[in-house]
């Protein structure tokens, strides 16, 4: 949860308009009025991912819960490019830094895959990781949460996969090619998109042939990325070439 002019960025799953009050659950009435001591009348920034960013106030207060009332709409709903991030599960503490970033970078939806290599997919919280994108999405003022979804194993998930989301698959095996992403203004480019990430291990041979038939492999460099060091830069890449930095 962040602040921005002196006002707290708050996450809920609750429809916002002018006058709509706003329940709170207990954890966020205890950040609010036990770890923020907001009082009746403080100022909350809310989002739902629907409804726009919209400035509240505290209405009602409680140990265990408390009211919002929406003031005024602070900016209308936008949504980020439809861009996925497809990633193995590494260890818990990089993963979630791999979801954090993957937020901060306009990332829409964060898709979880279990490959041959993959050693961590039975421990993913999944709950947890959503957390951490909700968190994430507070602090830099997205107005969208993505979904970070349940593990799915490589081979059901490109067994249905929709050929209309272009794939950039981050090739470990072709670190130092000259590869390069398509321009702007290039035929479906503006087609929804996918960024494959591996495991540590990387992809079996079997899964860099099947990704090979729908994607173009990209490198990231003469070298060879950590996943979440790959994830951040693969980001950043298509955001500046195809996504809304151009």
């Amino acid at each position: 949860m962040a602040r921005k002019n002196n006002h707290i960025r708050l996450y809920v799953d609750h429809p916002l308009g002018a006058a709509q009050r706003v329940s709170l659950t207990r954890d966020q009435a205890h950040y609010l009025f036990g770890v923020m001591r907001l009082g009746l009348g403080g100022p909350v920034a809310l989002f739902n991912g629907r409804d726009g960013e919209w400035h509240a106030q505290v209405s009602e207060t409680g140990k265990k819960g408390g009211v919002l009332t929406c003031v005024d709409q602070i900016r209308p709903q936008t949504a980020p490019p439809d861009l996925w991030l497809v990633c193995a599960p590494i260890r818990r503490e990089r993963l979630s830094f791999m979801v954090e970033k993957a937020v901060e970078l306009g990332a829409a939806r964060i898709v979880l895959m279990q490959t041959e290599f993959t050693q961590d997919a039975k421990r993913v919280r999944v709950d947890k990781l959503q957390a951490t994108a909700i968190e994430a999405a507070e602090q830099c003022e997205a107005l969208v949460v993505p979904e970070v979804t349940e593990v799915t194993k490589f081979k059901t998930l490109m067994d249905g996969w929709d050929t209309t989301r272009h794939i950039m698959f981050c090739d470990e095996a072709a670190a130092g090619a000259a590869t390069a992403l398509p321009d702007a203004s290039a035929p479906n480019t503006t087609n929804p998109w996918a960024v494959f990430i591996g495991p540590e291990g990387g992809f079996s041979d079997t899964e860099r042939a099947r990704l090979r038939e729908v994607a173009s492999p990209v490198s990231l460099g003469p070298r060879i990325l950590r996943a979440e060091t790959a994830a951040i830069a693969a980001l950043t890449l298509w955001q500046s070439r195809l996504g809304d930095w151009t």
